[in-house]
């Protein structure tokens, strides 16, 4: 678990760095999805239909992936520990 926490707090120290860096320069980031043709509201409606689509999507995985997980995680033959 540190692993992964560790990885994520270097992730955003250096998302911080490189934005105060691009804000430096003075871009923003209106100027980089200019660039590729959105606009903020556009990415929000983009990622909100994305959030419709997978949320249903991954309870109905769900339905079949946990259960078989658990009869899985059960079955399997215990550990020795020494």
């Amino acid at each position: 678990m540190y692993p992964f926490l560790s990885t994520l707090f270097k992730i955003a120290v250096i998302s911080l760095l490189v934005g105060a860096a691009l804000s430096f320069i003075n871009v923003s980031a209106e100027d980089i999805l200019g660039s590729v043709g959105l606009s903020p509201v556009q990415l929000w409606i983009y990622l909100l239909d994305f959030w419709d689509w997978a949320v249903p999507n991954m309870i109905l995985g769900a339905f079949i992936v946990v259960p078989v997980w658990v009869v899985v995680y059960l079955l399997r033959p215990p550990v020795n520990r020494q």
